[in-house]
């Protein structure tokens, strides 16, 4: 029977179906499953959940997040729609290990969703221009000065505000993409599925035109440990995130549980110290209402989404110095055996009234000024490699001094500040200032096959491919296996707490063994 069913028709894809779920922080995302027609008879091979995404800042305010949760709902809604109506015509009866053709086929879909909106938008633009004609014929009294005229005046802008360049728009994501990207990792894995092989086997035989690798490296974990909110009490605004590296000569599992040791003992050097949150509400000016009362028992351990402590400072020494106490309490050492990278996010502090980001309450510094005191950061705190979104994407002088200056010392990486991948995957061009590496996400429409190309790109600009989840996690895994078949350098998942973030570090772990067990584990 085995023998003869090497004879049999190749797998098709026979139904997509898609629903709405909830992700790891309890908002809307959508979930594909895929079934094939195997040997006559159809069959559920697979199923994925693709990761929701959100480019709200964490200090907007009420009413933009409100609009944005309702926005993704839609989206959500309108991508079952597609998965379950157009989607699931459109791919019947093709293979899933064709995944170039499935690709170009949701890519095309995609474009003409896209040239839809932008008619729908124009024929609306007309209907606007025809009704404000017809105003304007009939007999009024003089006109009142229009919002463009109330505006004009304020429009001018100081010689200091012309000097820092306005921030870029934020790429726009059409309703329902996730769709796009949910059903393009979906054929992937019923690729890999029917193909007997792990998905990451399958990326990367994908990505080599199915020249099978002799040998397979992991990409190094970053893991936060610290998540230091910008609109917490506390005064210093330049880290949101602390993660860390573990040195090479480390097994990926010899390197998780160093981290968990720090981690156990910051915790305790954080309770020691009282930096741990406490429970109760603290008033604005950082003072808790109990003032006199004596201290609340053992505070509870508050997570962040990113499944990291999330605790605040006043200045960047004493994270630091904190940090490199805990570690010499078991015994590490810092810049040996644990390496620190840190997420400045540098676009959520900018003043543009000022031009200039605000590091630390009060405390404003120039473009030019950051690219000093990066300098003079790691010349006194050695042992951080890589910095995350140090700067915006719109200071590109100053990325090119920065890098020029720091890019022999450690990691300057764009995350929100690379190009935007749909205008990368067009310009090749990550920046225009050259960083040593760009954070990809598997968001909206982005297809495997994109992911593929870009990692090409960057592997022939000589920069570094770091894989990054998004801030509303799933359970599913598939990000895991796309790092290690797209040969990522780096793999950014949070912190090791909450179940969606820690089944990631569980595949990692399980990708290790299987490897050294093959005898492909470079």
């Amino acid at each position: 029977a085995n023998y003869l069913s090497k004879f049999s028709k190749a797998p098709v894809i026979c139904k997509l179906v898609g629903r709405k779920v909830l992700d790891g922080v309890g908002q809307p995302t959508l979930e594909v499953e895929l079934y094939c027609t195997v040997k006559n008879c159809e069959k559920r091979i697979c199923s994925i959940v693709i990761a929701s995404h959100s480019q709200i800042p964490e200090n907007a305010f009420p009413e933009t997040i409100e609009a944005d949760e309702k926005e993704r709902n839609d989206s959500v809604c309108t991508a079952v729609e597609w998965v379950n109506e157009s989607l699931n015509t459109m791919l019947r009866d093709l293979e899933p290990t064709d995944q170039c053709q499935a690709d170009r086929m949701l890519g095309e879909y995609f474009a003409n969703k896209v040239e839809e909106k932008k008619e729908r938008e124009k024929q609306e633009q007309e209907g606007k221009e025809e009704e404000a004609t017809v105003t304007l014929t009939l007999p009024s009294c003089p006109p009142a000065p229009t919002s463009k005229q109330k505006r004009g005046k304020p429009e001018k802008m100081s010689g200091e505000e012309k000097r820092i360049p306005p921030a870029e728009p934020a790429e726009p994501a059409l309703c329902g993409s996730l769709a796009i990207g949910g059903t393009s990792l979906v054929i992937a894995k019923a690729g890999a599925t029917v193909s007997h092989v792990p998905l990451y086997l399958h990326i990367a035989l994908l990505k080599r035109g199915q020249e099978s690798p002799k040998e397979m490296a992991l990409p190094l974990p970053m893991v936060t440990l610290l998540n230091c909110e910008k609109n917490s009490p506390a005064k210093l605004k330049l880290v949101k995130e602390v993660m860390l590296i573990p040195p090479v000569g480390l097994s990926l599992k010899q390197g998780i549980e160093r981290i968990l040791d720090i981690q156990k003992e910051m915790t305790r050097v954080l309770e020691s110290t009282g930096k741990m949150p406490y429970p109760q509400a603290e008033s604005k000016r950082g003072k808790s209402h109990n003032s006199g009362k004596k201290p609340p028992p053992l505070p509870l351990k508050r997570i962040s989404h990113l499944g990291c402590l999330t605790t605040g400072y006043d200045n960047l020494e004493q994270l630091l110095l904190l940090m490199q106490t805990a570690c010499s309490n078991i015994g590490l050492v810092l810049g040996t055996d644990m390496y620190v990278a840190i997420n400045c996010a540098a676009h959520e502090l900018m003043d543009y009234d000022r031009g200039k980001y605000e590091i630390i309450t009060g405390m404003f510094k120039s473009p030019d000024e950051m690219v000093a005191m990066y300098v003079e950061m790691l010349d006194d705190f050695p042992f951080i490699i890589a910095l995350i979104d140090p700067l915006r994407k719109e200071d590109r002088v100053q990325w090119s001094t920065i890098c020029s200056t720091l890019g022999s010392k450690c990691y300057l990486i764009a995350e929100d500040a690379a190009t935007q991948i749909s205008k990368l995957k067009t310009d090749q061009n990550i920046n225009v200032a050259k960083c040593s590496g760009v954070v990809l996400k598997y968001i909206n429409q982005t297809k495997v096959s994109d992911l593929i190309e870009l990692t090409g790109i960057l592997d022939g600009q000589s920069c570094i491919t770091i894989l990054g989840s998004p801030d509303g996690e799933s359970s599913d895994e598939s990000l895991v296996d796309l790092a290690v078949g797209l040969g990522a350098r780096f793999l950014k998942l949070g912190g090791l707490s909450r179940g969606e973030r820690v089944a990631k570090y569980n595949r990692l772990l399980a990708i290790e063994e299987e490897l050294a067990a093959n005898g492909t584990l470079r």
